[in-house]
């Protein structure tokens, strides 16, 4: 009997830890693996005294009863919890070496335990900072390891041209136009998808650059001065881009000066040839610099598309794009001044920005069963949000709009956003937590629904909505936030 019970301590103990440890890389994976930021800056930290805190308290105080709490308490609950997020565990090697870590120390110190003198209790805490301390050392080692890797790949691309763009809105946009004018005419690789970290830049090149390549256009981003001074550092590009500048991520950089700052960190690159920098950052004069943003006129932006006309060198290109939103023709312009420095013509630049495909999720026009979807989920920033909401304003049917608000922006900016909203949208579904107490107080619209999980969005949506309405989908963020 006495065998049979410390079997079963020993199964739960192992199952415990791997489930805290399940859940702490789960919250490091979503916070770039800052402890700090899981434990200080977590959106939902309730969470942390649910799936921890509480469990752990019991498995120190209620000793053989545990096993029953965990049986029915524990497990369904992180399992619960795990299955109604929308953004799961990414399982990345790092992510594999930690969980393969945890395992073995937990094991080891339990069969330990259980030879020299047997355990009434084995330990938690012991094994998950060890392995959290132990990944951080491995994973700290390799990025050096991978950093060199990836560094030589670069230098020895000699002819390789280096375009590197940062800014508080727009990244993706400006990176993915770059990367399809330039296609026109050279052999023209983007990071994938946001990848903007140094990490997720470092691995890039060493896994999907390839040797033919001749101009890599890349997207830098930063939570803390010094990320956009890293990158640059790393890649050293030859021509840069700081699109528009705003409180994106404010809470972190905590003044509007210290974006400014931390963006400008991308002048610092040592084969610096050309920099084009939107006129919100700074009017200060610099040889290498171009300002953009104000040579755009005659903007006709509607569901249909836009046209606009750019002033350039003392030419004036008539634009069509099929891209929506008349904030996009800021970004389309800088790419154009791009491909015009790498000797595009005017003909070429005209045809290349009249066949840009829209970037996933960034106000993406899409029909399906006789109803207009515009598709805004990667776009968390006031004036892309904005332009959605006025382009849904042109629509003649009924109009929804699902959303969380701004996300890691002040209150004034959400209230900016509340008020277009109330002047526009017949339903407005709310999702999340975040801001519902803010948009419940301030909405005026009649049917307004406020969604704590995302999870029977569909079913509202199914029963709320008709063919000839039109539906915004703006700012998808994940139910963690």
């Amino acid at each position: 009997m006495e065998n049979y019970e410390t079997f079963v301590a020993f199964v739960v103990n192992v199952v415990f830890v791997t489930l805290l440890g399940w859940y702490l890389i789960t919250n490091l994976q979503w916070y770039d693996y800052k402890l700090e930021r899981v434990l200080l800056k977590h959106h939902k930290p309730h969470w942390h005294i649910l799936y921890f805190i509480i469990p752990l308290i019991a498995y120190y105080t209620t000793g053989k009863f545990f096993t029953i709490f965990f049986i029915f308490a524990v497990v369904p609950a992180i399992v619960i919890w795990y299955k109604r997020l929308d953004k799961k565990l990414v399982l990345t090697w790092r992510v594999k070496r930690f969980l393969i870590l945890l395992v073995s120390l937990t094991l080891f110190q339990d069969i330990l335990c259980t030879l020299k003198h047997g355990c009434e209790i084995y330990g938690v805490l012991m094994p998950l900072a060890v392995a959290y301390i132990g990944s951080t050392l491995i994973e700290k080692f390799l990025f050096k390891v991978y950093k060199k890797e990836a560094k030589k790949k670069l230098q020895s691309m000699k002819d390789l041209q280096i375009i590197c763009i940062t800014g508080s809105y727009g990244k993706t946009s400006i990176k993915n136009f770059v990367a399809q004018i330039l296609s026109r005419k050279y052999n023209v690789y983007a990071t994938p998808r946001s990848v903007n970290t140094i990490g997720g830049i470092m691995a890039d090149v060493n896994n999907n650059l390839r040797e033919d390549v001749d101009v890599y256009v890349c997207e830098a981003g930063a939570r803390e001065s010094g990320d956009i001074f890293e990158i640059t550092t790393f890649l050293e590009p030859q021509t840069v881009v700081v699109g528009r500048v705003g409180e994106a991520h404010i809470e972190y950089f905590k003044t509007l000066n210290n974006v400014i700052r931390t963006k400008l960190e991308i002048m610092q690159s040592p084969r610096l040839e050309h920099a084009f920098i939107h006129t919100s950052v700074t009017d200060e004069p610099h040889e290498k610099v171009t300002f953009f943003g104000n040579e755009i006129s005659n903007v006709n932006a509607t569901l249909e598309g836009t046209d606009f006309s750019v002033q350039l060198d003392g030419e004036e290109l008539h634009l069509h794009t099929d891209i929506l939103g008349a904030f996009q023709t800021m970004n389309i312009a800088v790419a154009v001044r791009i491909a015009k420095l790498f000797g595009m013509s005017s003909d070429a630049i005209v045809k290349a920005v009249a066949r840009l495909e829209p970037v996933e999720h960034r106000l993406q026009l899409i029909k399906a069963g006789g109803k207009i979807i515009i598709d805004d989920g990667y776009n968390g920033n006031i004036d892309g949000m904005l332009e959605g909401v006025r382009l849904c304003s042109t629509h003649e049917g009924r109009k929804v709009i699902v959303t969380p608000g701004l996300v890691e922006s002040s209150d004034e900016l959400n209230l900016n956003l509340i008020k277009a909203i109330n002047d526009v949208f017949d339903i407005v579904i709310v999702t999340g937590s975040l801001n519902a107490e803010l948009f419940m107080k301030n909405l005026t619209v009649e049917n307004k629904i406020m969604l704590a999980d995302k999870a029977v969005l569909t079913e509202v949506l199914a029963n709320q909505t008709q063919a000839g309405d039109i539906i915004l989908f703006a700012n998808d963020a994940p139910n963690f936030i």
